[in-house]
């Protein structure tokens, strides 16, 4: 393994025996992630706030929100979850701004896996992918079977992208094989028999791993474990999504692709309400990942609210007023 100095931690890129050789067994799982450089708070947390100050100029800035409105996935998990509420989601998805068709739609509706089928036929051929939650979201507490069942269920119901969570109490009491072991065999559940699989979102609840140590070891856990993309939360626990939390991640896929060639998304959710923080993560994407990660194949929000501040300041660039307050419809 070898190692330089990064921004806010050293950076890491052991060389691929050195990845297979770690997940061979617990022990060994743990010299690796435990042998991870330290990630600096104090460093991390004023490298977040300052990129956070970064002003962009006007066509910039017409550009980003733009961008962050296709890299929404749009979401609704609750327990009062209709179909008429998931196909009014879907129908936002697809025409955000109905006033507009120049307005680009987001990238995915997140919803229950019971709601699939609902969203998938809802959008038909539009091109908005179908995510799903799953794995006994959000606690992630289930025996291993009742969570592969969960995914499979997604899965064969249409879903593009699942959304699982980790077991963070097995995370956090080190059994590291143990969390490993079942995003592989949920990645594996992703599979479908046409060959074209959905894709896997490892959800960590970074509120509950205490420190930015624990978030960058389970980021390299889960990108070795083949994850297409990270995700800082569920949403249900606070704090969810933070700047600083983020910046780690994006410093863990950048040395990942250094290491293997493969890139890994990113997808900060919770707490994402305004156009302005979410220009802030994406000068932050820029700045510690690189260009090639502003792009929704690589980074979304997951988010509920986030997309009626996102039209009403595209708006506001476009026309030079801020609409009323019917101009969106609240969800």
């Amino acid at each position: 393994m070898r190692t330089y100095a990064g921004s806010v931690t050293a950076t890491l890129t052991p060389d691929p025996t050195e990845l297979s050789e770690a997940t061979s067994s617990d022990s060994a799982l743990r010299r690796f992630l435990h042998g991870l450089p330290g990630v600096d708070q104090v460093g991390a947390e004023a490298r977040a706030a300052m990129l956070g100050t970064r002003s962009i100029k006007t066509t910039s800035k017409e550009l980003a929100l733009e961008l962050a409105i296709r890299m929404v996935d749009l979401t609704t998990l609750e327990g009062q979850d209709t179909p008429g509420k998931v196909r009014a989601l879907c129908s936002k998805a697809m025409r955000p701004d109905p006033t507009d068709p120049s307005c680009p739609p987001t990238a995915a509706v997140c919803v229950y896996p019971d709601m699939v089928g609902v969203a998938k036929e809802a959008l038909g051929g539009s091109g908005v992918h179908v995510a799903s939650v799953a794995t006994a979201f959000p606690s992630g507490r289930a025996a291993l079977d009742i969570k592969l069942a969960d995914t499979r269920d997604a899965v064969e119901a249409g879903a593009d992208e699942i959304d699982m969570v980790i077991d963070r109490g097995a995370f956090l009491a080190g059994r590291y094989l143990q969390v490993y072991e079942e995003i592989v065999a949920v990645r594996e559940a992703c599979a479908r028999e046409d060959g074209h699989g959905a894709h896997l979102k490892v959800i960590f609840e970074t509120g509950e791993l205490q420190t930015f140590d624990n978030i960058r070891r389970i980021s390299w856990l889960a990108m070795m474990a083949g994850a297409h993309f990270i995700k800082t939360s569920t949403g249900k626990v606070q704090p969810a999504a933070t700047m600083p939390g983020t910046l780690v991640m994006l410093e863990a896929v950048r040395d990942f692709r250094e290491a293997t060639g493969r890139m890994v998304g990113v997808k900060p959710a919770g707490g994402i309400r305004s156009a302005k923080e979410a220009i802030k993560y994406l000068v932050m994407v820029n700045e510690v990942a690189g260009t090639d990660w502003l792009d929704p194949d690589w980074f979304r929000f997951g988010a509920s609210t986030l997309l009626n501040d996102l039209l009403m300041q595209r708006m506001k660039m476009r026309t030079g007023r801020y609409s009323g307050p019917d101009y969106v419809t609240m969800d």
